[in-house]
C-alpha cells in the first residue's frame, strides 16, 4: 500500500516525540524512506524527514541515502532541489566520500538553479570535511563520465582558491597537489590549463620551492626532452600552453632556462616552418613574445654562446639592409625594406637579457664583417624608427582623456612605448663595448602588435608607416587558449592517449 501524506506526517510526529528513544522506532523511519515511492507531495515531504532523523539508524544508513539519491534522479526539478539541497546532512564519518561522490556526478545538470544547488551543497560538505570532499571529486575525475570529469575540474578551478585556511590546511592542499599530479598523466589542453591554475592557487605552493615544483610539473608536460615537429599544430600548441603556464612562476630565483633553451635550439631555427594552432594566430610573434618574457628570468646556461647566436641569427634576418643607392644618390623606388618592430623588439629584448651574461659577445665572437653588417642594419632600422616616433608623437600632439580612448589612439601609445623601447635597445648596442642596462617599460607588457604581418612599416613613405593590427589575435595576445584543439591528447610519455572524450578541445 503506497505511503500517503498522514502516513509521513504521522511518523514524523512519532521520531518527533520519541526524543532519545528514536532507534526503537525504525518501523516509523522505514515508512518515511517508503514515501519515495508515492506521489510529488509525499516525495517532497520524503526529502526533507530522510535526513532530519538520518543519524539516528546507523543499520538504515545505506537505504536512507538510495532513497534520497532516488529523489536526486526525479524527474521532477523541484524534487530535485530539494532532495540535493539535503544531501549535506548525509556526509557524516565514512558517508563524506560517498556523499561527495554522488554531488559530483550531479553536476551534469543542464538546469541552472539545480546546478548551483549541487554547487552549494559540496561547498558546504568542503567546510565539514575537505579532503573526504576531495576524494569524491578526483574520484569521478579520474573514473567518471567525461561531462562530469570536466565539470569536476571546472568546479576545482573556481571554488577552491575561495575557501579559507581553516578549510584549506596544508594538509589538504598537499592531497589537491598529489592527485592534481595524478591526474596531468592524462589531461586534454584545456583541462591542463584548468589544473595548473587550480595548484598555482595553492598557499603551500607560494614559496620558492612550490614554485619550482609547479614549473617541474609543467616541464613534465611541454616534451622538452623532444625534438619539437614543426608540422604537428597540436604539439606547437602544447609547447605554446605549457610555456604560458610556466611564464607567471619565474622569477630571479626560479628559472626560465630550461624553456629558453629550447626555444633557441629547437624552435628559432624553425621559426618560418612553425604550423600554427588556429589560422588568426600570428605564431611566429606568439613564440618571440614568449620567449622575451621568459629571458629576465633565465640562468646559468651551458650553451650560452651557441643560443646567443641563434637569437644574433634571428634578429639579423628580422633587420633589413637598407636598399641599393641608385646612380644619383637616391634610394630605388623599388621595393622598400618593411620593418617589423614587434618582431623586432622582442628579438631585441631577449638578446639583450642573454647579451648581459656574456658581454664581450659582439666583440669577441662575431667576426668584423657580420658586426659591421648588424651595426648597418641596425642603424637603417634606427632612422626609420625615429620618423616612425616623430610621427607617432606629431598625431597624439594635443590629445587627452577621451580622445586618446580611441581604439587608433589607443594603438598608437602603443606604438610609441614600443617604437621608445626599441630605440633605447639599439642605442645599448651601438654603445663601445655594448651597454646592457636594466630596461624598463616593454612591449611584452602591451599585448599589441606593431609592424607584424598585415602591419608592417616601410620606411620611404611616412603615411605607411603606422597602421593599426589588422588580425584579431593583436587585442588578445596574452589570453590566447585554443579551446578547439586536442594539443594534449595522446602525445606518448606522460599522456596515455587511452581516454576517449567525446568533446573538442
Amino acid at each position: 500500500m503506497a505511503v500517503t501524506i498522514e502516513d509521513l506526517y504521522r511518523s514524523y510526529g512519532v521520531l518527533a516525540d520519541a526524543k532519545d528513544d528514536l532507534s526503537q522506532h525504525k518501523d516509523a523511519y522505514q515508512v518515511i524512506l517508503d514515501g519515495v515511492k508515492g506521489g510529488p507531495k509525499e516525495k517532497r515531504l520524503a526529502a526533507q524527514f530522510i535526513p532530519k532523523f538520518f543519524s539516528s539508524f546507523p543499520e538504515l544508513a545505506d537505504s536512507a541515502i538510495n532513497a534520497q539519491l532516488d529523489l536526486c534522479e526525479d524527474e521532477d526539478v523541484s524534487i530535485r532541489r530539494q532532495a540535493i539541497k539535503e544531501l549535506p546532512r548525509f556526509a557524516t564519518g565514512e558517508n563524506i566520500l560517498r556523499v561527495a561522490d554522488i554531488l559530483t556526478q550531479l553536476l551534469q545538470t543542464d538546469d541552472t538553479a539545480e546546478f548551483n544547488q549541487v554547487t552549494g551543497s559540496l561547498i558546504a560538505i568542503f567546510k565539514m570535511d575537505a579532503k573526504g570532499t576531495l576524494g569524491g571529486l578526483f574520484s569521478q575525475i579520474l573514473q567518471g563520465e567525461d561531462i562530469v570529469r570536466e565539470r569536476a575540474i571546472k568546479f576545482l578551478s573556481t571554488k577552491l582558491k575561495t575557501l579559507t585556511e581553516e578549510v584549506m590546511t596544508k594538509e589538504v592542499e598537499d592531497y589537491v597537489f598529489a592527485e592534481t599530479k595524478k591526474v596531468l598523466e592524462d589531461v586534454t589542453g584545456e583541462e591542463f590549463v584548468l589544473l595548473m591554475r587550480v595548484v598555482s592557487n595553492l598557499r603551500v605552493l607560494q614559496t620558492v620551492n612550490g614554485r619550482q615544483q609547479l614549473v617541474e610539473l609543467v616541464v613534465e608536460q611541454a616534451f622538452l626532452e623532444q625534438v619539437l615537429n614543426t608540422a604537428d599544430p597540436d604539439l606547437v600548441d602544447r609547447l605554446l600552453q605549457c610555456t604560458r603556464q610556466a611564464l607567471p612562476l619565474f622569477s630571479k630565483n626560479v628559472h626560465s632556462t630550461r624553456f629558453i633553451t629550447y626555444f633557441c635550439e629547437h624552435v628559432l631555427p624553425n621559426l618560418s616552418a612553425l604550423t600554427s594552432p588556429v589560422p588568426e594566430l600570428d605564431i611566429q610573434l606568439e613564440v618571440l613574445k614568449l620567449l622575451a618574457e621568459m629571458s629576465p628570468y633565465c640562468g646559468d646556461m651551458d650553451k650560452l654562446e651557441p643560443n646567443l647566436s641563434m637569437l644574433f641569427t634571428k634578429l639579423v634576418e628580422f633587420m633589413p639592409l637598407p636598399p641599393d643607392e641608385a646612380e644619383n644618390g637616391e634610394n630605388s623606388a623599388m621595393e622598400e625594406p618593411k620593418l617589423q618592430f614587434s618582431y623586432v623588439e622582442c628579438l631585441l629584448f631577449g638578446f639583450h637579457q642573454l647579451g648581459k651574461k656574456l658581454p664581450d659577445f659582439l666583440i669577441e665572437k662575431v667576426d668584423a664583417e657580420s658586426l659591421k653588417d648588424f651595426k648597418i642594419r641596425l642603424q637603417y632600422f634606427a632612422r626609420g624608427l625615429q620618423v616612425y616616433i616623430r610621427q607617432l608623437r606629431v598625431a597624439l600632439q594635443g590629445k587627452t582623456g577621451d580622445a586618446l580612448k580611441t581604439d587608433e589612439n589607443k594603438m598608437k601609445v602603443v606604438a610609441l612605448k614600443i617604437t621608445n623601447n626599441i630605440n633605447v635597445l639599439i642605442k645599448d648596442l651601438f654603445h663601445n663595448p655594448p651597454s646592457f642596462q636594466e630596461l624598463g617599460h616593454s612591449v611584452l607588457e602591451t599585448g599589441a602588435e606593431v609592424g607584424g604581418s598585415g602591419a608592417e612599416a616601410p620606411l620611404r613613405d611616412a603615411r605607411q608607416i603606422y597602421n593599426p593590427p589588422s588580425g584579431k589575435y593583436s587585442a588578445t595576445i596574452g589570453n590566447f587558449t585554443n579551446e578547439q584543439r586536442g594539443g594534449f591528447r595522446g602525445r606518448g610519455r606522460g599522456f596515455r592517449g587511452n581516454r576517449s572524450r567525446g568533446r573538442p578541445y
